[in-house]
C-alpha cells in the first residue's frame, strides 16, 4: 500500500470517528435534557418547532438557573409556609376563587424567598422546569384555572382541582425536592 493510499484510509477513518463522537456527543446531550425535563422536552420541542431549537431553548433555561441563587429555607420558614397553605386551605370552604388566588401568591412568594424571580408566569416556569420539571404540569393546569377562575368560568371542583396542583408545586418548593 502506497503512503498517499494509506494517509487517505487514515483521514477517511478519522472522520468517521470525529463524526461518530459528535453523533454520539449529541445523543448523549438529547438523553440528559430529556431525562431532566421529563415531559417537558416534548413540550419545548413542540411549541419551538423542532429538537435543536428545543434544545438550544433548554440549555438557556439551564444557564439561566446556573445564575440564580436557589437556596433552601431554614426549617423555620418552612413551618411558617406551611401553617400559611393550612389557612389557604381552610378559606376554601367559604372562597374557593380565592384561596385559589392566595395559593398562587403563596407560590409565588416561596417561589420568590427560594431565589427564583418572579416577574411573569411564562419566566417563572421556564425557571421551574430545570429543577422541578416534574411538578411543572400542577402548576401550569392550577395556572389555567386560576385564569379562568377570574372571568369567573372556573367550577368549584375545578378548583379545588387546581389548589391540589398548587399543593403539589408547594411541597416540591418547600421541601427542597427538586434540588438544584
Amino acid at each position: 500500500m502506497s503512503t498517499g493510499t494509506l494517509i487517505a484510509v487514515i483521514v477517511i477513518v478519522a472522520i468517521v470517528v470525529i463524526a461518530l463522537a459528535v453523533v454520539l456527543g449529541m445523543r448523549s446531550r438529547r438523553r440528559r435534557l430529556q431525562d431532566r425535563f421529563g415531559p417537558e422536552y416534548e413540550r419545548t420541542v413542540e411549541q419551538e418547532g423542532g429538537r435543536r431549537a428545543a434544545e438550544r431553548e433548554l440549555r438557556a433555561r439551564e444557564e439561566r438557573h446556573a445564575e440564580l441563587d436557589i437556596k433552601a429555607l431554614p426549617e423555620d420558614r418552612r413551618r411558617e409556609y406551611a401553617q400559611d397553605w393550612s389557612v389557604v386551605q381552610e378559606h376554601f370552604v367559604d372562597r374557593p376563587e380565592g384561596s385559589v388566588t392566595e395559593a398562587d401568591d403563596l407560590v409565588t412568594r416561596l417561589m420568590n424567598e427560594r431565589g427564583y424571580p418572579t416577574t411573569e408566569y411564562e419566566e417563572n416556569v421556564r425557571d421551574l422546569s430545570v429543577s422541578h420539571a416534574g411538578t411543572l404540569q400542577h402548576y401550569r393546569a392550577a395556572h389555567s384555572v386560576k385564569v379562568r377562575s377570574a372571568g369567573g368560568q372556573a367550577t368549584t371542583e375545578e378548583l379545588r382541582g387546581a389548589m391540589v396542583h398548587y399543593r403539589a408545586l408547594f411541597d416540591e418548593l418547600l421541601s427542597d425536592r427538586g434540588g438544584r
